[in-house]
């Protein structure tokens, strides 16, 4: 220890053992300084645990706030042997069993890595207090275990707002918003009076709303908000731009746009831009592009990647291209793989296939999943059977077991008729155990979440669903409707691939609506895959022979059907 002291009192003049020597409180301000300031271990002359060793040099015995300040400073797998010495240092000192110290020592090990010690520094708290709990549930978020995260938090005496909000974003991240909704629910239930939300807890909600395309939900929320008296600040209201384009409503997300005025930050910019792009208005996202410059707003990768899905999705290959080449040329961007694949996707849609080849093989980093998912996805809209199954070939590599890859090949042998290399890929996948994933369709009614699977007879009214199917399917045929067959993948007969594709789940989905709601309420519904084109065509008629607006959020984007025409005017 003299050793390194000595050569921090050489490299570190404002600590020569000259001064006279302070007491704990200047040493603990000298640690949080170092422990703040990012650069702590670029010197290690400086860093938060030399100046601590400094400190016990000179004599000066640590308190309570001393370990806490250098733990906060050790947060990488890379500082793990540190923080390890930094624990026996606390067992010496006689601070193994101060509250503040275990959640510091809990919050270090997580942030390392380390999770196994984490929960064993937890178990070995007799009575742990809040803070200490509400780590040890933030750990095992961290590391995807969810299911033991609410245990922890079910077992706790008291929980505060990082309790509730900790747990709620847990289920975000982990895809369960449902889950995050009802504790939501829950949370108001149980703590009214004793916990208030907060911004971040409002963020979280706003998410998984958006992500499950509840806008009934989000609408209340954001009621909720308003009457919690929060205010709306550029954080809170890019929640409220991304959940309301989500979830469909591009003109609520245009009015909290708007109202934000004019300190709106690059993030706010970007959720606008790319709602929009969502949406199919390609014209206006450009046109908000040029305007975020003119505010004096730089565009960031999220911005560009928002621009470039408006080109792709309006077919803009001149525009995209020319964005792409801004990035760099005048911003200073460096592409990543996601830009790269919007370019790919762009070329492909555009059935310009080589020239999306090309661009796979100029990228400076290995095409991933997605970017061979983009090329596979072009050449099968446009027939390219050799670009197709060279896509897939390399999809496989990547993910052995990706079912979308075989189905996408499914499709378009289906298409060409081609029964027995539609069946050769039904046997492969049986053979390697992959099962194709379910459509489904979510709709909200009521503030209730409904979800239907392609031909589901789980739903409680599923008799009067598929009564009220059969009569919009009759009305439909009386108006020239012919189902498109073709995307049928098994090799039946007409009739049998006109019921098949009848009871696709956003069919369902409709048909549900129609018996919940009053003739011309908007439907909105959010579905898992992309939308067929059976059920493109199906869906433009039902939004002109019955008078109703559907909004309909696939995997790729949205289409407003509106009149017998779709947003998309039949690209996506």
């Amino acid at each position: 220890m003299r050793g390194t002291t000595k050569i921090i009192s050489s490299t570190h003049p404002s600590l020569n053992l000259s001064h006279p020597t302070p007491d704990s409180f200047i040493w603990n301000t000298l640690i949080r300084a170092h422990a703040q300031s990012g650069i702590q271990f670029s010197l290690p002359a400086s860093s938060p645990f030399s100046i601590y060793l400094r400190m016990r040099f000179h004599g000066v015995e640590p308190d309570f706030h001393t370990f806490p300040f250098i733990l906060h400073s050790i947060s990488s797998p890379s500082h793990l042997n540190l923080g390890k010495q930094v624990h026996g240092h606390v067992f010496r000192s006689g601070f193994a069993s101060d509250s503040f110290v275990q959640t510091s020592l809990i919050n270090m090990y997580s942030s390392c890595g380390s999770f196994n010690s984490a929960h064993q520094v937890f178990d070995e708290i007799p009575n742990p207090d809040l803070p200490s709990r509400n780590s040890i549930i933030s750990m095992n978020i961290k590391s995807g275990f969810i299911d033991m995260a609410r245990k922890l938090f079910d077992e706790m005496p008291e929980r505060n707002v990082i309790s509730w909000s900790c747990m709620i974003n847990g289920y975000v991240k982990c895809g369960e918003y449902k889950e995050a909704l009802d504790l939501f629910r829950e949370m108001q239930v149980l703590e009214v009076g004793f916990v208030r939300p907060n911004e971040f807890t409002m963020s979280s909600v706003l998410s998984a709303c958006g992500r499950l395309g509840a806008l009934e939900h989000g609408k209340w929320v954001h009621a909720y908000i308003d009457k919690c008296g929060m205010k709306v600040d550029v954080i809170l209201g890019t929640s409220l731009i991304d959940m309301y384009a989500k979830c469909g409503s591009i003109e609520r997300a245009r009015s909290v746009f708007n109202e934000l005025g004019p300190n709106k930050d690059v993030m706010a910019w970007s959720a606008m831009i790319s709602g929009l792009a969502m949406h199919g208005h390609s014209g206006e996202c450009l046109e908000l592009f040029v305007q975020m410059q003119n505010h004096g707003v730089m565009p960031n990768y999220v911005t560009f990647l928002g621009v470039l899905c408006a080109c792709v999705h309006g077919g803009l290959v001149n525009e995209g291209m020319k964005y792409f080449e801004m990035m760099s040329e005048k911003f200073g961007i460096t592409p990543l793989i996601q830009h790269y694949g919007c370019i790919v996707d762009l070329y492909g849609r555009a059935g310009l296939i080589e020239k999306a080849m090309d661009v796979v093989k100029s990228m400076p980093m290995k095409p991933d999943v997605l970017v061979w998912g983009a090329l596979l996805s072009g050449s099968r809209m446009h027939g390219d059977i050799k670009m197709c199954e060279l896509a897939l070939k390399e999809l496989i590599e990547l993910e052995p077991t990706n079912s979308g890859a075989y189905v996408l090949l499914s499709n378009v042998y289906a298409k060409m008729g081609k029964w027995e290399n539609v069946r050769n890929v039904r046997h492969l996948m049986e053979a390697k155990g992959i099962k194709k994933m379910p459509g489904c369709s979510l709709v909200e009614v009521g503030g209730i979440l409904h979800e239907f699977s392609v031909g589901d007879e789980s739903h409680p009214e599923t008799k009067e669903i598929y009564l009220m199917l059969e009569e919009i399917m009759k009305r439909l045929k009386m108006e020239g409707y012919a189902g498109d067959t073709r995307e049928v993948l098994l090799d039946l007969d007409e009739e049998g691939k006109e019921l098949a594709l009848s009871l696709h789940s956003e069919k369902l989905a409709i048909a549900f609506i129609f018996i919940k709601t009053s003739p011309g309420t908007p439907i909105h519904i959010v579905k898992n895959l992309r939308i067929c084109s059976d059920c493109h065509v199906t869906i433009k008629m039902i939004s002109r022979i019955f008078n109703r607006e559907i909004v309909v959020r696939d995997c790729n984007r949205f289409h407003h059907f509106r009149d017998g025409s779709c947003s998309c005017k039949d690209y996506w």
